[in-house]
């Protein structure tokens, strides 16, 4: 499995879909914040603005455009003319929304109509890793549909269309399509405005990444900086500086956050051994791997699944 795909499959990714929305200017809706999900909004009519966390500088949203709030921050999001924003629970509220069909708010009769389709993609609470850490508080990609491979742009219209159908089956299949949003929107940003970030910038660089792909190909195998560097095709010095300046770890303190993250779901998922998990994650004793696991989580593997259970 590739890098990201291992990474999201570890984190868990999941897609919910909130609304389809029909609002009315002015409207003014405010988001709470919100840990371990990643927020969502299309345009699929119309536009608005979205302001994110503090940052007093709107983002101008048009039709087909797609903005991911990647950290759960609050945000506000609203018409160019609207004075406040209400909270979401009074938007529900007050439109009467059941939970079925498109949450309608604001004035009739207005003619300035912006259609979203809202959702959030979760994660696993106790999961982490450096490249979600490093995200930018939005990803917005302009024009959705343009920005895709073709076969992804009318990913969104067609959740949209779900997402407003009363057909059979229409709800999961908005739900499962939504779930490739996010690793379709990431994925784009580590080709264009991630490629230098800190962070983030060695999933993009080819020499940097074929040693990535080794790590997540073979996490227990007994990885060295030296041999990580002949994968990559560079020096030792040359590879350990430029993963470093890159991605913001070293290459071993990356191989072994990766190890544990994996353990830890060993730990919660399966009824394995805690040698055989120690084994899989490159540690030839018990003793060595729990060591290495106590400083990553503050339990020792035994009593992290113990607590967990």
């Amino acid at each position: 499995m590739d890098p990201l795909s291992d990474i999201l499959n570890l984190m868990q990714l999941s897609g919910t879909l909130y609304f389809r929305t029909a609002f009315t200017a002015p409207w003014g809706v405010a988001v709470p914040q919100f840990e371990n999900v990643s927020r969502f909004h299309y345009v699929h009519r119309g536009r608005c603005f979205a302001r994110v966390g503090d940052n007093p500088t709107p983002v101008s949203l048009e039709q087909g455009d797609l903005i991911i709030i990647t950290g759960g921050a609050g945000h506000i999001l609203s018409d160019p003319a609207a004075a406040q924003a209400q909270t979401v629970d009074q938007v529900v509220q007050d439109s009467g929304f059941t939970g079925r069909g498109a949450l309608v708010y604001g004035a009739d009769g207005t003619g300035h109509e912006t259609q979203l389709i809202c959702g959030h993609f979760a994660f696993d609470p106790g999961a982490r890793h450096a490249l979600l850490d490093a995200l930018p508080p939005h990803i917005q990609i302009k024009d959705y549909g343009k920005a895709t491979p073709d076969w992804l742009s009318d990913t969104l219209k067609i959740i949209g269309g779900e997402a407003q159908g009363e057909q059979l089956g229409n709800e999961i299949i908005a739900l499962k399509l939504s779930e490739i949003i996010f690793t379709q929107a990431v994925r784009l940003y580590l080709t264009t405005e991630g490629r230098d970030r800190p962070g983030l910038a060695g999933f993009a660089d080819p020499q940097i990444r074929r040693a990535l792909e080794a790590i997540h190909a073979e996490p227990s195998e007994a990885w060295t900086v030296e041999r990580l560097a002949r994968v990559a095709g560079l020096s030792r010095t040359a590879f350990a500086t430029r993963f470093s300046e890159t991605l913001d770890t070293t290459p071993l303190g990356y191989l072994t956050d990766w190890r544990m993250q994996r353990a830890r779901r060993l730990l919660l998922d399966t009824a394995l051994p805690i040698i055989e998990i120690a084994e899989r994650s490159g540690y030839q004793s018990e003793a060595a791997f729990g060591r290495v696991f106590k400083r990553a989580f503050d339990l020792s593997p035994a009593r992290y699944r113990r607590a967990a259970a």
